[in-house]
């Protein structure tokens, strides 16, 4: 039997696997709480798990690496270092706040704190993310068959999209944590695996250590320029503070049994996916001396694993990547259809039924994944598309949600005025100073105005109390 179809096998195999899990989830999703939340049943491991799937996808396994076959340790910062700086800082400050508040979606959030317009501010931002994040799993699913299969881009992309519409629409949030707990285990296991064979085969570490240029390691800017700053603490905020707000962690938090779960869970899930994320920087590394003439730096994995394993493991190599962009792929498909259902269409419809809800909630998925698909066909960058996924949230919107957790006196017209600065300071940064980081100057705008227009409109606009689903206050 030939690679590609002992390769074509395993995924076969695999992709029958996961809509298996789908279907026996599905079984669980009778209402929207359980299509959205899993009925808030999650227990610690399945938390723990899905939380470490939702950020553990092919912008790790392929951009990280990528990243850090270019750059170093300091292309990685915003992802792993980020992404593992926001699961942290949830776990801090805002998972047992989070599951207190008994709400589903971050845009409920905002409205109750905030009124329509910060909800409307933050829906927006929410599937823009969720659509670029989804676009960004799909061409890393596309270019892994490309690499290993010789299968277009173009048509990888569609054959991803269809499996995760299919097990994402059957169970809905227990679809989600079921794959994700299966799909983490195996992106460990294929990892593991493939680091150890590439060690052996270069003569361990110490044989690469002594090749690698000086500064590798180096997490701080070459230089010492205001411009370089800048865009350094903008790669620790792309992800590590602006998913602060993300969906797809207030779903997770949300859908925890109890407050301590969803706490620990996001501990587990912080401390493991940087222990894990750092496989694919390490692995990105080591291709940076073994494979320097490679076409596309995002190919190392793929080539990787082309390079050192055996057909078989090849298959169970593709398997775990697949697993990885799935998992992310499914949280942000979610998340963009529980917006969708829970907050667009009551503002249209008011008295939305729970089982219109759950049906525009499973039809949301295909929609957004359609847009998703068209971005990704466009856009075959798996790093900038995962990065750029957040430039609304970093100008506009994660000063008010922080804010509105944590500071009382926060008011809806200082949020507002908070949220149209940063967008306006983000506008004209990039259109007067290209080479300086328009979101993250949008961000300091957006803060500092938040901060002086609040204490001055309390008078006028008293701050709503934080308050759960149910009306009653809630301390953060």
């Amino acid at each position: 039997m030939s690679t590609e179809n002992i390769i074509f096998t395993g995924v076969a195999l695999y992709m029958l696997g996961m809509l298996g899990v789908g279907y026996y989830a599905s079984r669980k999703s009778h209402t929207v709480a359980d299509f959205l939340v899993a009925g808030r049943g999650l227990s610690l491991p399945l938390c723990s798990m899905t939380v470490m799937a939702t950020w553990f996808g092919g912008a790790m396994m392929l951009g990280g690496a990528g990243a850090a076959f270019d750059d170093g340790m300091l292309g990685v910062i915003a992802d792993p270092w980020g992404g593992a700086l926001a699961l942290i800082l949830v776990a801090m400050f805002f998972a047992r706040v989070f599951r207190r508040l008994k709400l589903v979606t971050v845009t409920d959030f905002m409205e109750q704190r905030f009124g329509r317009v910060a909800g409307i501010g933050i829906t927006i931002t929410t599937i823009f993310s969720n659509v670029m994040w989804v676009a960004g799993m799909l061409v890393a699913f596309g270019t892994i068959f490309e690499v290993l299969t010789n299968i277009p881009v173009e048509t990888g992309i569609i054959i991803g999209a269809i499996i995760v519409f299919a097990y994402t629409m059957l169970g809905g949030m227990w679809a989600v944590a079921l794959t994700d707990f299966v799909q983490m285990t195996i992106i460990i296991v294929g990892l593991v695996i493939l680091l150890i064979v590439v060690l052996v085969d270069v003569g361990g570490w110490g044989a690469i250590e002594t090749r690698l240029p000086t500064g590798t390691f180096n997490m701080l800017p070459p230089e010492n320029t205001s411009e370089q700053w800048l865009n350094y603490l903008r790669a620790w905020t792309i992800i590590g503070l602006v998913d602060i707000s993300a969906q797809t962690l207030f779903q997770r938090a949300s859908a925890a049994k109890t407050e301590r779960i969803a706490q620990q869970a996001f501990y587990i899930g912080g401390f493991g996916y940087l222990l894990f994320g750092m496989i694919p920087v390490f692995l990105g590394i080591i291709g940076s001396i073994t494979m320097p003439g490679i076409a596309n730096s995002e190919f190392i994995i793929p080539e990787l694993a082309k390079e050192h394993l055996h057909p078989v493991m090849i298959a169970i190599f593709v398997g775990a990547m697949l697993a990885a962009i799935m998992s992310s792929a499914d949280s942000a498909l979610l998340g963009a259809s529980s917006v969708l259902a829970k907050n667009i269409v009551p503002w249209f419809r008011p008295d939305t039924s729970p089982r219109l809800a759950l049906m525009v909630a499973r039809i949301g998925i295909p929609v957004f994944g359609g847009i998703a698909i068209l971005i990704a066909l466009r856009i075959q960058v798996v790093f900038d598309l995962m990065v750029d996924a957040n430039i609304l949230g970093l100008a506009a919107i994660i000063v008010p949600f922080i804010l509105g957790v944590y500071w009382k006196k926060a008011n809806r017209a200082g949020a507002l005025a908070g949220m149209f600065s940063g967008l306006a300071v983000w506008i004209v940064t990039m259109q007067l100073w290209p080479a300086l980081p328009a979101d993250f100057m949008g961000l300091a705008a957006s803060l500092v105005v938040m901060l002086v227009v609040t204490p001055l409109t309390q008078r006028v606009d008293p701050p709503r109390p934080l308050t759960d689903s149910d009306g009653q206050p809630v301390t953060a």
